[in-house]
């Protein structure tokens, strides 16, 4: 079992250790932010327009949704836009904390809209109006698809990079993908069902409101808890424990602790070595641990190694 650990582990160190510069992948995933904006801002259009002229509130609602994951792909855009810059004399871990920042604001914007929506929603359910134009199901089902088709593209990049706020922006397009489908399951039951469900509309808003609300609270989870600095899964500090161990003149490796910034990530390490050599021959093994680290994974930004004698 534990040699499958191991080779799992050593595919995952090759192929980070081929990663490019985390200041490029924070751009790649700007760019990507604001492709999905673009998407945003047409669907927005289509769906307002569409479900003003067509009656079907359930359909301004998702399209409100949408004009708001606009504002949120800005949030995200800017977030890895800042993140990408390099440290300072400010900030000599970089900028990275604005990516789950960026995150966080567009969770708490996901919920607040969730919540004005619900209230509208449920306003129009006791209010008189026409029911839906059959029409505006062909809006949704051509939603549904693009947002599906995106929502896979770009998790499987936020993923590749471990970056919570492309991950956020992907699953920013499934919401859209679930909100739209439940707009079609009202509609649909509005047209078949006459006058006595042309409120079903309404009711299919009330309920994309929900999943709205409770993704934006599981939105949010995963940034607080990089802001927090959680440790990160035990994968890269495996594979940093093993490559220590690996230097010549290490005996054991004593702690090991990693924190993630944004992209990149800087570790902490103890390192046990041979009581008996020069402070100058300890110094040397540190800085072979520190390159050979950085090497087998290019997210590593520092590592601080501490050498103590072995025990």
């Amino acid at each position: 079992m534990s040699s499958q650990a191991d080779a799992s582990d050593q595919n995952v160190q090759t192929a980070l250790s081929t990663m490019p510069p985390s200041s490029s992948i924070s751009r790649t995933g700007a760019r990507f932010a604001l492709f999905g904006l673009i998407i945003n801002v047409l669907l927005a259009a289509i769906k307002i327009l569409a479900g003003a002229i067509g009656h079907a509130y359930v359909l301004i609602a998702d399209g409100i949704e949408s004009a708001l994951d606009v504002g949120g792909s800005i949030v995200i855009w800017g977030g890895l836009t800042f993140a990408a810059r390099p440290p300072d004399k400010t900030h000599p871990y970089g900028h990275g904390k604005a990516e789950p920042i960026a995150a966080v604001i567009v969770a708490v914007g996901v919920f607040a809209a969730a919540v004005g929506l619900a209230i509208q929603s449920v306003r129009e359910i006791f209010l008189p109006h026409h029911g839906p134009a059959p029409w505006t199901l062909a809006v949704l089902v051509v939603t549904v698809v693009v947002k599906e088709a995106l929502f896979r593209y770009v998790i499987r990049f936020g993923q590749k990079i471990e970056s919570t706020a492309v991950k956020t922006d992907a699953w920013h397009h499934r919401f859209d993908a679930m909100t739209s489908a439940a707009a079609f399951i009202g509609i649909s039951l509005a047209l078949i069902g006459g006058k006595k469900w042309q409120s079903a509309d309404d009711w299919a808003a009330l309920v994309a409101c929900v999943l709205i609300a409770a993704n934006g609270v599981r939105l949010a989870r995963p940034a607080f808890y990089e802001i927090m600095d959680t440790a990160p899964g035990g994968k890269i500090v495996r594979s940093i424990r093993r490559v220590a161990n690996s230097v010549p003149g290490v005996v054991t490796v004593e702690k090991c602790r990693a924190r993630k910034m944004g992209l990149d990530f800087y570790v902490d390490l103890h390192v046990g070595v041979d009581g008996n050599i020069s402070v100058h021959e300890g110094h040397e093994i540190a800085h072979r641990v520190k390159a050979a680290i950085q090497q087998s994974d290019s997210r590593v930004a520092d590592v601080l190694v501490h050498i103590e004698p072995a025990r």
